[in-house]
């Protein structure tokens, strides 16, 4: 593999002024970086003084439910969730979903802005079993040289309450899916107890880990964060689960909340949060004093549960941080770090990171510090993954 020399750019250290440093990249890796970096025989890229940030993670997507570049849907999905899940599954037969094209464009596009990694819940049900995962599992081929693809089995349609999908579940996890999801445990399945007894015990039977959305609000979703964590740690899971959207952290008392986010993070808990519509986020500031992990997601991308959504993760970080009121450069920063170091520690990247010896994912910016970036949501001037140019100014690369 050729070397590369990002010359005369400012790397993004979380906390720290970005300064001027060049980037050199050797067989897919970051072997420096520092002022006037020499590298005889390397490819040179002035790139001008722009910021230089680690690779975009979207924690939590649906590539199997989108409808990225198919002819315009009106949304018929209704504002319940169980309207939603209804009306997701009634018409996947009637407008082709999942689909190979739909999910691979859309990865395309998230690609173009910056995302070198990306978790996707993929339903699973007895009337759908596995097709979701094969397909995006094709539009993940289709780019296997740009991003990075983690997928979860998730029962969207209920676990204990559908029969069937639990051993389809198992199925998955036997295929190589790498985690294993869950849904409103007592809101919608309605036995919290059986429904994480089975989560955590394929889980710990496989090695997956654990991403489960808790849509369940107030005191019924912060009584379902304690059985999360009291589990994670019994089975010495710490750093393997997540938990998305979290609609309840974002409802409690500052007390509340603070006591929750220090749970959480004694017991190796992450959070998830993509600022859906109007459901509360979780507080940025809350998660980030506690040393607990935060990380986004564009959750639904023009699907049949909503109509909006383009895939680009910082404008979900912009996003977030607009509807935490997070006004501060350093404040707005700490929403930046959630959708990229906090979600790889979610994905369990070892190799993350703008340090010598990480996976040379980065994107290079057009922009005065890391919050303007967050706020002007500049097209990515350069995106690499593992070291190869793989969009530029907002197209894909064509890849040898």
């Amino acid at each position: 593999m050729t070397e590369l020399l990002l010359r005369g750019g400012r790397p993004w250290t979380p906390g720290e002024v970005a300064t001027l440093a060049d980037v050199h990249i050797r067989d897919g890796r970051i072997a420096a970086l520092g002022p006037d970096l020499a590298a005889p025989g390397a490819e040179v890229i002035d790139i001008d003084g722009a910021l230089v940030l680690p690779g975009l993670v979207d924690t939590h997507c649906h590539l199997d439910k989108t409808l990225w570049s198919a002819p315009w849907v009106p949304n018929t999905g209704g504002r319940t969730l169980a309207g939603r899940i209804a009306n997701g599954e009634g018409r996947r037969v009637e407008l082709n979903i999942p689909n190979v094209d739909y999910a691979g464009n859309l990865l395309g596009a998230m690609i173009t802005g910056g995302t070198t990694h990306v978790r996707s819940h993929i339903d699973i049900d007895p009337e759908i079993g596995l097709k979701g995962v094969e397909v995006v599992r094709e539009a993940a081929e289709r780019h296997r040289d740009r991003v990075d693809v983690q997928l979860v089995a998730f029962p969207q349609g209920g676990l204990l309450s559908r029969p069937g999908t639990a051993k389809l579940l198992e199925a998955a996890l036997l295929e190589g899916v790498e985690v294993i999801g869950g849904l409103d445990p007592a809101g919608y399945d309605n036995d919290a107890k059986g429904h994480l007894d089975l989560i955590f015990g394929l889980a710990e039977r496989y090695g997956a880990k654990i991403d489960i959305h808790l849509h369940d609000g107030g005191s019924l979703g912060a009584w379902q964060f304690g059985l999360i964590t009291e589990r994670t740690r019994a089975l010495g899971l710490a750093g393997r689960v997540a938990i998305s959207h979290a609609y309840a952290m974002g409802q409690q008392e500052a007390d509340e909340q603070r006591r929750i986010a220090e749970d959480l993070a004694d017991a190796g808990v992450a959070l998830v949060t993509c600022a859906v519509g109007e459901a509360p986020v979780v507080p940025v500031r809350v998660m980030d004093t506690a040393g607990a992990t935060l990380a986004f997601g564009n959750d639904g991308i023009r699907d049949l549960w909503t109509p909006y959504g383009d895939g680009d993760m910082l404008r979900r970080i912009g996003t977030v941080a607009y509807r935490d009121r997070l006004v501060a450069d350093a404040e707005i920063e700490l929403a930046l770090h959630a959708g990229t170091y906090g979600g790889a520690t979610v994905l369990g990247l070892r190799d993350y990171g703008l340090t010598p010896g990480a996976s040379a994912d980065l994107c290079v910016i057009d922009a005065a510090t890391p919050a303007h970036a967050v706020v002007a949501v500049p097209t990515r001037r350069l995106v690499l993954k593992r070291g190869r140019v793989v969009a530029a100014n907002g197209v894909l690369a064509v890849l040898n």
